[in-house]
């Protein structure tokens, strides 16, 4: 810890286990004016972090780039003072330019505050949106600009020029100044974005540059770490020649290997992550029952989807049918998602109103708006609408055909493959276009070709248009519009997302489409301004997409009008964890008067899990990364909901075998299980994982759905249970309890540990455990394990930490791990060797 600065002004945790490992010794000497840090203008927390993180950048890798450094605190640390406070420190050391990337043109203006915050309103800030492509006369500063622009081009004047070009061109040769890499998570899909790609090609560029990944969900699972290339962790020099080593290494250890990693690259020095505490934070899962009208809506929904689109392509004489089950099941989880949504904004507002006559008030957390479907009903009808519209609700008529009919070429080879749209990722396809009455397929370069007509095709087309249209009319509305429409309206709510309109009530049954934008603003000042009225007590309810998800605050900030305690409901949960942290992120943030309350919408309906599981399985092992523990995150109540793991795995593989028939299941089916899901199973070609399962069980009527995933999750618990009995469960880094338990050496082998900027070892112990057992007076000595499952059940492994300058032992710390392959991939990890 530093010993300078003033103390951070509200309290600030680390995880147990991070704690556990001491960072390394401070060499650094920083050269801060001392007058920012005797005013408090950044606190002792945020200036330990600017000394590590300079520290760092004085190493160079053996592949000949400087080191970089993760920022992993949580939100609401103030990470944009640290960065600033990163930035004037290599200002004042000559390094007079400096990168700052984040994810929306709007937080240039929040660089410019902390920079103005901590005293150096000199340093300017250029946005490189308001730069001309080419353009590299603009003076020292800071560059700021978004991640999307790094991607942008431009072929005015018949030159092809690129804003990395650009970039790269301003830093000049050799340039050893600041890169930062705010909200770095963005960058996370490295290898398979242009964006991702684009964020590694500069670090390789500029191989000087003094790299700051900045952000509280750097990775939600391992693979999402291959952007940062800086921290020396693969590559030349290391035990993981390439990042696909290191990340094989990572998923065969499981959980527990990443809450290694993240203590490894804490006492390397690489890393720090602190939060803030949840002292005051309350968080509920709100449970809510369906009624019965609702309940008739959706069994008819389900019973139209299971028609499938199998008939049409017997018809037209598929072999290849993955691009069409593609566009199916994209549709499927996108319709039953809006119902799932729909289900629970009586029961919220209901809520909302109750916690506001105590003198509360409301931040709602969305992730869809609706708009596209909204947008498509105005050009239905010529620009006007005079209802409100259902996000669920299918396009009314079948786009006209086109003058050359449509071309579709089907290949064996198609990408498109129906798996995919059963993972989790955010941003499902957006709706297909309908193909025309003709389809002219061509035989091209070996794909399967034909020419039909398809009045067959039409016929069911039209008959399924008609089902459609008649149970349109009972879809419930667009989430996003009736919510503000029940709370009293845009003059009661405050709306930040994406959107540019939005169709409001007028008086009685009177509504109208108008646009979101107000004089002179862009949606994005719409938003900030919408932000203020919020903070300013003129509006007592916000909702919020992602497009405010990210570097905005809406805490109860001792500095503003409204100090009401915020009620943070969670209507839709987003498909990533690192967007749910972002997201609860916007209400627990520093300097607040009171700690937010989170409530968790969750319906009744079995299928809604899948998405609790996605977020679930993300925030278990994003905890395990950026916090070196699992529970870092678990404390938002969702860790239940995880059923993307092994035991999800095989529960789901026991119960298709018992519908199937195939075994006699010793976990009995729930009393009023209806049975006949057998055609379900068979339907998902014997290539069942439990992405799929959750996303295809929308499809099932509620009380189908219901009762098969209460099947699932008994045969679930059941083998967990059954491992806990047998020692075999993963319980990852634990604490010793202390009192009763004794710990008893048997044995202590010593390893060698190279390290960045200080070398140290590693001493394993084996131990035996000896536990009293309360209520009794005798000590129950556990026997010498015979086997690796009983070692594993009883047996502790306890690595010392001792970091030596010379010889002289500077620091150790005690970390219990349970499982032996931990152990072993931190001796790799350090590529260990004996003395």
């Amino acid at each position: 810890m530093t010993t300078i600065g003033i103390s951070h002004p509200d309290i600030v945790v680390e995880t147990s286990t991070l704690s556990s490992v001491p960072p390394p010794d401070i060499t650094y000497t920083v050269s801060l004016p001392e007058s920012t840090i005797s005013r408090g203008f950044l606190s002792a927390l945020q200036l330990e972090a600017i000394i590590y993180a300079c520290q760092q950048h004085e190493v160079i890798l053996q592949n000949g780039q400087r080191a970089g450094f993760l920022i992993g605190d949580g939100a609401g640390v103030g990470k944009g003072r640290t960065v600033a406070g990163i930035i004037l420190e290599n200002y004042l050391k000559g390094r007079k330019r400096a990168l700052w990337f984040s994810v929306s043109n709007d937080l240039k203006y929040d660089a410019e505050r902390d920079l103005k915050d901590i005293d150096a309103p000199n340093i300017p800030v250029h946005a490189l949106n308001k730069i001309k492509y080419g353009d590299t006369a603009t003076s020292e500063g800071v560059l700021f600009a978004t991640y999307s622009a790094l991607i942008g081009e431009s072929q005015a004047g018949g030159q092809h020029r690129t804003r990395l070009k650009q970039i790269l061109d301003w830093c000049k040769p050799n340039f050893d100044g600041v890169i930062i890499f705010d909200e770095c998570h963005k960058a996370k899909n490295a290898t398979s974005t242009k964006m991702g790609k684009a964020v590694l090609d500069l670090q390789s560029k500029l191989p000087k540059a003094r790299v700051v990944y900045a952000s509280a969900t750097g990775a939600s699972e391992p693979k999402n770490m291959i952007y940062m290339s800086r921290l020396g962790i693969w590559g030349e020099g290391t035990p993981f020649k390439a990042f696909e080593d290191f990340l094989h290494a990572i998923e065969k250890r499981g959980v527990g290997a990443m809450e290694i990693v993240a203590m490894d690259m804490k006492v390397s020095g690489m890393y720090i992550a602190r939060q803030l505490s949840f002292s005051g934070v309350s968080f509920r899962i709100e449970e809510i029952a369906l009624d019965n009208e609702f309940k008739l809506v959706y069994n008819k929904a389900a019973r139209l989807v299971s028609v499938k689109p199998e008939q049409a392509a017997d018809t037209l004489g598929l072999v290849s049918r993955k691009s069409l089950w593609g566009q199916f099941w994209s549709s499927h989880q996108r319709f039953f998602k809006y119902l799932c949504i729909a289900a629970k904004v009586r029961r919220l507002v209901e809520l909302a109103e109750t916690e506001m006559k105590q003198g509360k008030c409301i931040v709602i957390g969305l992730q869809s708006t609706g708009e596209a479907r909204t947008r498509e009903v105005l050009d239905e009808n010529d620009g006007h609408l005079d209802r409100f519209v259902s996000a669920a609700e299918p396009p009314k008529f079948a786009k006209p055909a086109k003058d050359q009919g449509e071309i579709i070429s089907i290949s064996d080879s198609s990408s498109s493959d129906f798996e995919r749209m059963d993972s989790d990722s955010n941003s499902s396809p957006e709706s297909q276009q309908d193909n025309d009455d003709v389809i002219f397929v061509n035989h091209i370069n070996g794909h399967t070709a034909f020419f039909i007509c398809t009045a067959k095709l039409e016929e069911l087309k039209q008959g399924l248009l008609r089902k459609i249209s008649d149970l349109g009319k009972e879809l419930p509305l667009n989430t996003l519009d009736e919510l503000i429409d029940r709370f009293g309206g845009p003059e009661r709510v405050a709306e930040m997302t994406g959107r540019k309109g939005r169709v409001v009530r007028i008086s009685g049954d009177c509504v109208r489409y108008e646009s979101r934008a107000e004089q002179g603003l862009t949606i994005d000042h719409v938003n900030i301004r919408e932000k203020e009225r919020f903070m300013g007590g003129e509006k007592l309810v916000a909702i919020i997409s992602e497009a405010a998800s990210s570097g905005i605050s809406l805490q109860a900030d001792k500095r503003v009008v409204n100090q009401r305690r915020r009620v943070h409901m969670t209507l839709e949960l987003p498909w990533s964890a690192d967007r749910a942290i972002q997201q609860f992120g916007r209400t627990h943030r520093s300097n607040q008067v009171t700690a937010p309350e989170y409530i968790f919408l969750i319906s009744e309906l079995a299928g809604e899990r899948r998405f609790a599981s996605i977020v679930a399985k993300r925030l278990e092992s994003l905890g395990a990364l950026t916090h070196g523990d699992r529970r870092a995150t678990e404390s938002r109540d969702l860790s239940r909901f995880n059923f993307e793991n092994k035991y999800g795995t095989k529960a789901l593989d026991k119960i298709t075998k018992a519908i199937l028939g195939y075994i006699k299941n010793t976990v009995p089916p729930p009393k009023e299980y209806p049975g006949g899901d057998a055609m379900f199973f068979r339907g998902m070609n014997h290539n069942c994982t439990i992405s799929k399962f959750l996303n295809r069980i929308l499809g099932l009527e509620v009380h189908r759905q219901n009762f098969l995933f209460q099947y699932f999750t008994d045969n679930f618990d059941h083998l967990i249970e059954k491992d806990k009995k047998e020692g075999k469960y993963d319980m990852g880094i634990l604490d010793l309890a202390p009192g009763n338990d004794e710990i008893h050496e048997e044995t202590q082998e010593r390893f060698l540990t190279p390290g960045n900027p200080q070398e140290g070892q590693v001493i394993l112990y084996k131990v035996v455990y000896a536990h009293v057992i309360l209520g009794s007076k005798n000590m129950l000595m556990l026997p010498e394990p015979q086997s690796l499952l009983e070692l594993m059940n009883f047996a502790i492994f306890v690595l010392y930490y001792t970091y030596t300058v010379g010889k002289e032992i500077h620091c150790w710390k005690c970390v219990v791990i349970l499982y032996i392959q931990v152990v072993n991939f931190i001796l790799l990890r350090h590529h260990v060797t004996e003395p």
